[in-house]
């Protein structure tokens, strides 16, 4: 895996710890890596951003932000609102097919939603995965609701004809529910595709060496990591 896009089903769902989490378990093989924001909203000049973050967790990895507008809103409505050029899909594929040319792992994280517009013309993170032949990982939620919004995630990316790579949930709480340790079962079966991990909620808030120690443990082998489902008592808390 060359590139891989991150997505989720919706906003602060931990799409940026996995990232992280990924990078950290591709840097620990020895592979280079760079994250890539095309888009960050809602922060001011000189604030760390997503792109930062995954690095400052990961290790020596790269972080490259395209652009980034102070409100938090969608792409599209911030450029606009900003009366700045925003960042169109075709710039953020060609930047990530760059750096493809000098990191082994480049992971592409989005904002908010897979369809959550990039420009005024429509130009979405399924475009830029689109272009790239790229697979995306969607990053999902643990409790109600979750069943639905990862479905339809997963659908919008088949129509395209693009490849979801499969689930991870992007945090998973201490005291699970109901929903959420049902969830385990139903999300693969509903969106058709793979469960591959579970963050504990609170991995963001790690030490870097102990985020980075602990990250293999929360995703799947096909990410890199020894994570082997569910098991009887759910992925656990942070150790």
């Amino acid at each position: 895996m060359g590139i891989v896009v991150v997505t989720g089903t919706g906003t602060e769902i931990g799409k940026t710890v996995v990232t992280a989490g990924l990078a950290a378990l591709a840097w620990a093989q020895g592979r280079s890596v760079a994250v890539v924001k095309p888009a960050q909203t809602g922060l001011a000049p000189g604030e760390p951003g997503d792109a930062q973050e995954a690095a400052r967790l990961a290790g020596d990895v790269a972080a490259v932000e395209l652009a980034r507008f102070p409100e938090p809103l969608a792409p599209a409505t911030a450029a606009r609102r900003a009366g700045a050029e925003p960042v169109r899909p075709e710039r953020a594929a060609a930047a990530a097919a760059e750096l493809a040319e000098r990191y082994d792992l480049v992971l592409v994280e989005g904002a908010g939603g897979l369809l959550v517009r990039f420009d005024d013309d429509g130009g979405t993170l399924a475009d830029v995965a689109g272009l790239l032949d790229a697979p995306v990982l969607i990053v999902a939620s643990a409790g109600l609701g979750t069943l639905n919004a990862t479905a339809l995630t997963a659908e919008a990316l088949r129509t395209r004809r693009l490849e979801p790579l499969g689930v991870v949930i992007g945090s998973w709480p201490a005291e699970p529910d109901l929903a959420s340790r049902c969830n385990l079962a139903d999300l693969p079966q509903t969106a058709g595709v793979p469960l591959l991990g579970a963050v504990p909620e609170g991995a963001g808030a790690l030490p870097a060496k102990e985020f980075r120690a602990q990250a293999v443990h929360w995703l799947a082998p096909q990410l890199g990591g020894d994570w082997a489902g569910p098991g009887a008592g759910g992925p656990g808390p942070v150790r």
